[in-house]
């Protein structure tokens, strides 16, 4: 299959397919006479899962790193299983932080839903729905949190070299 077709089929780019091959996430494709990208149609599968673990927030690096023990062969799916297995923990943090975000957002509309309902004007100010007693979420401040527990405390950083 021509890179087009492949672009076609899969939803990226040609562009995005060529840079995939260069860094590693899909192999290399074999050429035809003319010297053109001919790519097997299995490779649709494997493109597939990379966009889901893109879609999930798995870093490119990782992803690289998959597609390394990939084609290392049977003897990497230990390394591969606990890659996967680290990537779904944070898949379910992530998930869990949105059903908090999605229950503050329920308890919003309602807060509107009920005033609509008492009867108050457009124009009157409902601020009293804006407070809420959940903490703030701060997603970099948690992923700082889960980076320092994955790597132990985080000390002072040594002096860089100039």
């Amino acid at each position: 299959m021509k890179i087009g077709e492949l672009a076609r089929q899969s939803g990226l780019t040609a562009h995005t397919i060529r840079y995939y091959e260069r860094i590693g996430l899909l192999p290399r494709a074999g050429r035809d006479r003319q010297r053109q990208r001919d790519y097997d149609a299995s490779i649709l599968t494997w493109i597939e899962f990379l966009g889901r673990l893109k879609a999930t927030g798995m870093p490119i690096r990782d992803m690289l790193r998959y597609a390394e023990l990939r084609a290392g062969g049977p003897a990497t799916e230990p390394d591969r299983r606990r890659l996967l297995e680290r990537h779904r923990e944070a898949v379910r943090s992530q998930v869990a932080t949105l059903q908090d975000c999605l229950l503050v957002l329920d308890g919003k509309i309602a807060g509107y839903a009920g005033n609509e309902i008492a009867g108050y004007a457009g124009n009157e100010r409902t601020d009293d729905h804006d407070s809420s007693d959940i903490e703030p979420i701060h997603p970099r401040e948690h992923d700082a949190d889960r980076r320092r527990h994955r790597s132990g405390p985080a000390g002072p950083r040594p002096a860089r070299a100039r």
